[in-house]
């Protein structure tokens, strides 16, 4: 069976009015991005400004509304693209709606290419502090994050550092309201010392080093790790190793997950689910049950029983 032909998608997100359809007929009048290509617009959510087709360098381009989640099929949105004979999509995401919802409808063939996330920089604390979920949700996966109508009565770093809670990866960008534009430039230093004989992660660290870990994993390796964290026994490991983690919360409570490494000890060690221990160990890259394959694992050094912090979740803010 022909494996269907690949359909790149621009995937544009942000709350109302926050710039995406600017964003999108600026890349459209921009003739290094449209050179005559069939191109289907989705349109999510409907806002002040409108886009104006007659102002594209060609008359390429058509423009579908998707007024309800339901409407977010395989099925449905393959109809549309085959209607319009399209080549790649551009996507305006409403900012209220999960984006599991998009990605599990992407039909056969749909890959998206870029995910930019537009933020109105006078708006996007008081959305962060009211809507966390959903703005955590367009963070996680963007790609770039440009805070539209910027001043300088704004806190950099506080954008900064709500971006960086779930995201170490997504460029982040400033543009003032004036036009001009200006990138991040805050360093993100580690609140640890990687260099160290044995990497102390603190109580309140926890959720940063997993995820900088996940994501940069080799650096990791052959490092000496020390770290306080809940035990989890599983029966298929052997008596020798056990799990050892926090629950982590990304943005809210809904979203808390239990994130643990493997832990190898060289003899059994009497300890029970649920009990705090701070363990250290060297980390190396190994096959373990535990991940079906290979992955991180502390090789035990020392454990001992230890006090739950005071804020036994782990948070990246």
């Amino acid at each position: 069976m022909a494996q269907k032909k690949e359909i790149p998608v621009y995937l544009f997100t942000g709350f109302l009015e926050a710039g995406k359809t600017r964003l999108i007929q600026e890349t459209l009048e921009d003739e290094r991005f449209n050179a005559g290509e069939s191109t289907l617009i989705l349109l999510c959510e409907e806002g002040e400004e409108e886009l104006d087709v007659s102002s594209f360098p060609h008359q390429n381009v058509v423009i579908k509304t998707i007024e309800s989640e339901k409407d977010l099929t395989p099925a449905n949105l393959e109809k549309m693209a085959t209607d319009a004979k399209a080549v790649r999509v551009l996507v305006e995401y409403n900012g209220m709606w999960m984006l599991d919802l998009f990605y599990n409808a992407l039909p056969e063939g749909w890959l998206v290419y870029q995910e930019f996330m537009l933020a109105d920089a006078s708006t996007f604390l008081s959305y962060n502090a009211n809507m966390r979920q959903l703005t955590a949700d367009k963070l996680q996966s963007c790609e770039v994050i440009v805070f539209n109508r910027y001043n300088d009565a704004i806190s950099k770093e506080e954008l900064h550092k709500i971006v960086r809670g779930s995201s170490r990866k997504a460029a982040i960008g400033f543009e003032y309201e004036d036009g001009t534009f200006e990138q991040d430039t805050i360093e993100d230093p580690l609140p640890y010392d990687l260099s160290a004989d044995v990497v102390e992660i603190s109580d309140t660290d926890y959720a940063v080093f997993y995820r900088d870990l996940s994501e940069e994993m080799d650096k990791y390796i052959g490092k000496t790790i020390s770290f306080k964290g809940i035990v989890a026994r599983d029966k298929s490991l052997p008596d020798t190793q056990f799990v050892v983690g926090r629950h982590v919360m990304t943005c809210c409570e809904a979203d808390i997950t239990y994130r643990g490494l493997a832990v190898k000890a060289k003899e059994r060690v009497p300890l029970e689910t649920r009990d705090w221990i701070t363990v250290t160990g060297k980390l190396v890259m190994e096959y373990n049950k535990i991940y079906r394959g290979k992955g991180p694992v502390l090789e035990m050094i020392s454990c001992d029983y230890a006090k739950k912090p005071e804020q036994e979740v782990a948070t990246f803010f």
